[in-house]
């Protein structure tokens, strides 16, 4: 190979091992656990070795999970849409369906965790997310602007759709009942993907002027060198599949921690969002600091409706494969804090301009959503 050649190529590639050390990391920690799990997991009565493994367990999956995400978004920015877009998307739909997947199928039957999940990721992120980045973007200029087509656009769909899966089973079967018929599952997902199918035409279509930021602050960003395609792409399917298997352990302690020591069991729901939602909210936040607020309106809302549009029918339809019954319906003061946080969202983003005080309310709700899981 050509000297002049082959030294820039020897530059990338250790270049991408610094960049990539995690990997080496998450890699390390699966073959513990899959060594050792057995020996590890016994050991889960020690207050203190629990509190040990899920931190470490937690951190790694994160950090991977983050990693996917930059990757997804290294590819979304290299391709273009429509491309871009299904890519980020089904990243981290996935990450999310394997992570409950996981904690579904072990331990003791938890029918509520889909619907913990669910509405824990509208919480954090409609609440938190939204919350924290109003606030920041508000706290260093008066007003910020966004696309006001764009977020109607998404509330539009999501409005109908949280509804259809959190709100209305409860109006469909008594209290404690069963959960939707296979028949109503179905309804439900054909409606979830057709929905979303038909946004992501007009996000990526007809409609693509929606999503961008009229003011045009958000053109200065800076595309991804042209290195090999490949490389970020080996790197996503690898960051996912040790996702895929540190996800599965961490579900032994959160398990653990809900049965044994009796704790809220919405908190496993928590965990799952927390994983899914935190890559996402850093770059929201991070978007909103550079007064890119449009940029944030599309992760956080984006993020919503492709939980429920795709992340409901990939978990109903592994409930019937799998034979782990999910219900779906809220109890009545989470159904409260769901219409009221739907509501604040229809206000908050109405005339295309957000404040400080618009995220501070958001943040309050986000606040009393965490005190209601521990009083319930």
């Amino acid at each position: 190979m050509n000297p002049e050649v082959a030294a820039p190529q020897r530059l990338r590639l250790a270049l991408i091992l610094r960049q990539e050390w995690l990997l080496a990391v998450s890699a390390a920690t699966s073959i513990v656990f899959l060594l050792v799990g057995r020996i590890l997991f016994g050991l889960l009565a020690n207050p203190a070795w629990l509190l040990i493994m899920f931190v470490w367990l937690f951190s790694v999956v994160l950090g991977s999970a983050l990693s996917v995400v930059r990757h997804a978004d290294h590819l979304a920015e290299r391709l273009g849409e429509p491309y871009g877009t299904l890519i980020l998307t089904l990243a981290i739909t996935s990450i999310e369906v394997m992570a409950i997947t996981a904690v579904m199928q072990h331990g003791e039957n938890n029918p509520t965790l889909v619907r913990d999940t669910l509405f824990a990721v509208v919480m954090i992120i409609l609440n938190g997310m939204v919350g924290l980045s109003l606030l920041v973007g508000g706290w260093r200029r008066p007003e910020q602007h966004h696309n006001l087509q764009g977020a109607n656009a998404y509330l539009g769909v999501i409005v109908p759709l949280a509804t259809l899966s959190m709100i209305m089973p409860n109006f469909t079967h008594p209290a404690n009942g069963p959960p939707y018929s296979a028949i109503q599952q179905a309804v439900l997902a054909f409606i979830a993907v057709g929905l979303y199918s038909i946004f992501l035409t007009l996000q990526t279509g007809r409609h693509r002027g929606f999503f961008i930021d009229e003011t045009g602050e958000a053109a200065d960003h800076v595309k991804p060198d042209g290195g090999p395609l490949w490389v970020p792409v080996i790197l996503l399917f690898a960051y996912m599949a040790l996702v895929v298997f540190l996800v599965e352990q961490l579900a032994a302690p959160i398990d653990y921690f809900i049965e044994t020591l009796h704790a809220p069991a919405a908190l496993g729901g928590v965990v799952m969002a927390i994983l899914v939602a935190t890559p996402e909210a850093i770059s929201a936040v991070r978007a909103s600091l550079a007064n890119h607020l449009q940029r944030s309106v599309n992760i956080f809302m984006g993020s919503v409706l492709s939980t429920i549009g795709l992340t409901v029918p990939a978990m109903l339809a592994i409930s019937h494969l799998s034979g782990h019954p999910v219900v779906l319906g809220l109890e009545r003061t989470d159904s409260v804090m769901l219409v009221l946080t739907l509501a604040l969202s229809i206000i908050t983003f109405a005339s295309g301009r957000t404040h400080l005080m618009q995220g501070a309310v958001h943040l309050v709700l986000f606040v009393a959503y965490f005190l209601l899981i521990f009083e319930t």
